[in-house]
């Protein structure tokens, strides 16, 4: 076919769609339904256009000459269609339910296999091979018609959620049965003349596993070639083109595994981890090319899987019709077999949150099928080595399926969600709305009036302005009968504030003054806050904010390694990372501070915004107390990563300050280059650490120990010799039962906790040691002990210890004066420990 005809089709397609989502609206019919029935009709245009103009009659007839086949909705439009609909998911929201979407994608499809299978078989003179051939095809729900229709009416986001990702995974499972049941229609190997059904699981599981881990390696992969593009956003954006169909085909074609899965998968992986390795702002524009391409593949799969549509049903008769009722009456029952008998026996073993009735509902009726459906059909159609009457069979069934769920469930969908209410805002999203609306309101009002003034307007044009602002303002004040409680309003900003968190560690990694894997954690962190939020609101927050400040499992490592090896490489990078995460957190948390009292307050009024700033204060101590310990044992290094980091908040400032200056015109390209290699040159010092202060000056902490007061400076030499210091997290056990025995500690700053056999604790604090008694023979009573803080320790091992009282008769006068008082205690609570009880047993 000429290149020149194929061009004219597609622009001409193209242009057709460029009015179908303005008409669709004005219909009030989802834009995949409105696609659907155009495409209908062009595919009867095309055979009777002698009477239109000749632009149109050439046009219709190049249309006609495509070579439609279903390689051309799998290979082409089927990829992109994933892709994009995975890269948009919020993969959290997506973990939270994956009990139930498995449910639907996996073990839905199976038992709408079956029961199609054996309604139908029970209804016609077809196999049985053949009628689950045919409720394979149609147990798939479509990705493009579930997402298009459920986004269009404004579906809750978990329902949206719920529903996008069974259609996203649930292909895999109907394409895997639909391989298996082909081959043996078309003469594939049987097990004993029958199905083998341990075979047919196995294949899917291979596929599916396997698909998935495909495309887990292929988006992960491409997330690091991301770091090789940064600066080149056109690259970064072809490279998830290329990826979408290369996680499609690679997999299918050279692993044996499903495309459809891979594809899904590592869509998922760019959109949640992507984000930050991309070059700043590249991710918006990667959204908007990418809804621009879901548009293209979601328009032009229709109209061609419509146009097929008259070809398919033109020699249907009425026995294929029939079975077309039997078809959508059996998909039907077997969705609601799954909705409403096994979705709640995942509620009951715990493996997912309630959905409601009106969920259910939805989702029973929301299972429209679509382009898929017809391509797997047109595949069938294609295959020579199955029977005619079975291609027929399955091409008039599944078409005619498809059309019923477009032009019932998908018009009736609309009004099935408002009947239900679930397009509604709940009464505290009606409330903050309408709060919302009198700020924003009386602020319009305000600048209206002040325009006004400014040019000059007669005072009764104003006047009839400034009315229709109060007209509105008594209408929405009118509409407050029911206002949120106090715990409410505190649950709604916390959420609020939350969102807004993950958008300034968004911003800031776009300034890069973080890299990509901090940028990847403090995002993941916001998250998991926003998670602990929403799941347990105010005592949620706390917890997590606590944990949020603590020392993470690699920190503790890196640390041990160093204490036992003294590898500083693994510690001095956790510390960087450490100290990055308090400074952002810091000066993020207290942009939440002022965003809490000027925006929430005026919103959810003064007492809700100051339970928010109360709780995100203490959240600010929590950081600068843990950003303060840092700075006490690693001073010199801390001092570093303080200049690193206000050293990128500057070169951001001064790269945007040349880039302005570009843009305005005041400097040309030319002098833009040289700014920018200047502007690498000064700041690269930045980048470079130093080598990291590990000591924590034993000499000096020595000195805050009364016990070491006096002692002459050649004996404090001595002492710092042999003693290693140490500091101990909040927490984090020192001397427990095993070690107990191997050296004894000084608490230079901070405090422990001894805790003794009986369940009671012993705090101590700076200047006093603890386990010296089992240096002296003492090892009856090995308590736990625990730092309560931060807190620098002098640790002296046994060896040393043995060695240094020989030296120093002083300090062995001094330690023994302590360790008979605490020997005297230990006795006195041995004595009172073996008194017999009441009722004559020891205590």
């Amino acid at each position: 076919m000429d290149v020149g005809l194929i061009v004219f089709g597609i622009a001409g397609l193209l242009t057709l769609v460029c009015f179908m989502p303005p008409l669709a609206a004005r219909l009030k019919l989802p834009y995949s339904v409105l696609l659907a029935i155009v495409g209908c009709l062009l595919g009867i245009l095309m055979h009777w256009h002698g009477w239109v103009p000749p632009v149109l009659g050439d046009l219709l007839a190049t249309i006609d000459h495509f070579e439609i086949s279903s390689d051309t909705f799998l290979m082409v439009f089927l990829p992109v269609l994933l892709f994009e609909t995975s890269l948009s998911m919020n993969v959290r929201r997506l973990m939270d339910d994956l009990g139930p979407i498995l449910l639907m994608a996996i073990v839905a499809v199976v038992v709408c296999t079956i029961v199609v299978g054996l309604a139908l078989n029970a209804a016609s003179n077809y196999g049985i091979i053949a009628c689950l051939l045919l409720g394979a095809i149609v147990a798939t729900t479509d990705p493009v018609a579930v997402v298009s229709i459920f986004r269009e009416v404004g579906a809750p986001k978990r329902l949206t959620t719920l529903i996008e990702g069974e259609s996203l995974l649930n292909d895999a499972a109907s394409i895997a049965l639909y391989s298996v049941l082909v081959a043996t229609l078309a003469g594939g190997a049987m097990e004993h003349g029958r199905l083998s059904v341990g075979g047919v699981l196995g294949a899917f599981l291979f596929t599916f596993l396997g698909g998935g881990l495909a495309g887990y390696i292929m988006g992960r992969a491409a997330c690091w070639l991301f770091a090789l593009l940064r600066g080149f956003p056109t690259a970064e954006i072809t490279l998830t083109l290329s990826l979408a169909y290369l996680s499609f085909y690679i997999p299918e074609h050279y692993l044996g595994v499903s495309g459809v899965v891979a594809t899904v998968i590592s869509g998922l992986v760019v959109g949640s981890t992507g984000r930050t390795r991309m070059s700043p702002g590249t991710f918006e524009h990667l959204a908007l090319a990418w809804e621009q391409f879901g548009f293209w593949a979601n328009s032009l799969i229709f109209l061609f899987a419509s146009m097929l549509i008259p070809r398919m049903m033109a020699h249907a008769g009425w026995l294929e019709l029939s079975m077309v009722l039997v078809v959508f009456a059996a998909t039907l029952a077997a969705r609601a077999v799954v909705v409403f008998g096994l979705l709640p026996l995942l509620r009951v073993m715990r493996m997912s949150s309630r959905v409601s009735k009106s969920y259910k509902a939805v989702m029973l009726w929301g299972g429209l099928r679509g382009a898929v459906s017809l391509a797997l059909a047109l595949a069938v159609i294609e295959k020579d080595a199955i029977p005619e009457s079975v291609r027929q069979f399955v091409g008039v069934a599944t078409t005619g399926f498809v059309l019923m769920t477009l032009l019932i469930n998908g018009t009736t969908l609309r009004w099935l969600i408002g009947m239900l209410g679930l397009n509604q805002l709940s009464p505290m999203e009606h409330s903050l709305r309408n709060q919302a609306l009198i700020i924003a309101l009386e602020d319009l009002q305000e600048r209206t009036d002040e325009i006004a003034r400014t040019d000059h307007i007669g005072s009764e044009a104003s006047a009839r302005i400034h009315a229709v602002f109060d007209a509105s303002l008594a209408s929405v004040q009118d509409a407050q009968a029911a206002q949120l409680t106090v715990e409410q309003r505190v649950r709604v900003g916390l959420a609020a504030v939350a969102q807004r968190e993950q958008e300034m560690f968004f911003d800031i990694l776009k300034a890069q003054i973080v890299d990509w894997r901090m940028a990847e954690n403090l995002l993941a962190r916001a998250e998991r806050l926003e998670d602990s939020i929403r799941s347990h609101g105010l005592p949620g927050l706390q917890a997590a904010i606590e944990a949020d400040v603590r020392y993470g499992r690699g920190f503790r490592i890196a640390l041990r390694m160093y204490d036992l090896f003294g590898w500083q490489g693994w510690l001095a990078r956790e510390l960087a990372q450490r100290f990055s995460a308090l400074m952002t957190k810091r000066s993020v948390v207290q942009q939440l501070l002022k965003f809490a009292h000027d925006e929430l307050g005026p919103l959810l009024g003064q007492e809700v915004a100051q339970r928010i700033v109360d709780i995100h204060q203490r959240r600010l101590s929590l950081v600068e107390n843990a950003m303060q310990a840092l700075n006490l044992q690693y001073p010199s290094y801390a001092q570093w990563l303080q200049e690193s980091y206000l050293g990128r908040v500057a070169r951001e400032l001064e790269r945007r300050r040349y880039r302005t200056m570009l843009d305005q015109f005041l400097i040309g390209g030319e002098v833009y280059a040289d700014l920018m290699s200047q502007l690498n040159s000064r700041w690269r010092h930045i980048d470079r650490h130093p080598p990291l202060d590990m000591e924590m000056g034993a000499a000096d902490l020595i000195k805050r120990v009364p016990l070491f007061e006096g002692l002459s400076a050649e004996s404090l030499r001595a002492i710092g010799r042999l003693l290693r210091p140490r500091l101990a997290l909040p927490d984090q056990p020192i001397l427990g039962r095993g070690s107990y025995g191997a050296a004894m500690c000084f608490v230079a700053s901070g405090a422990v906790a001894v805790h003794l056999p009986d369940g009671t604790a012993v705090e101590l604090g700076s200047g006093e040691f603890f386990g010296e008694l089992a240096l002296l023979g003492e090892r009856q009573v090995t308590p736990r002990v625990t730092s309560l803080g931060y807190s620098k320790l002098l640790m002296l091992s046994a060896r040393d210890f043995d060695a240094l009282l020989r030296q120093d008769v002083d300090l062995r006068g001094r330690i023994e004066v302590v360790a008979k008082q605490r020997m005297r205690a230990i006795e006195v609570w041995k004595q009172f420990s073996q008194q017999p009880s009441p009722d004559g047993a020891a205590t």
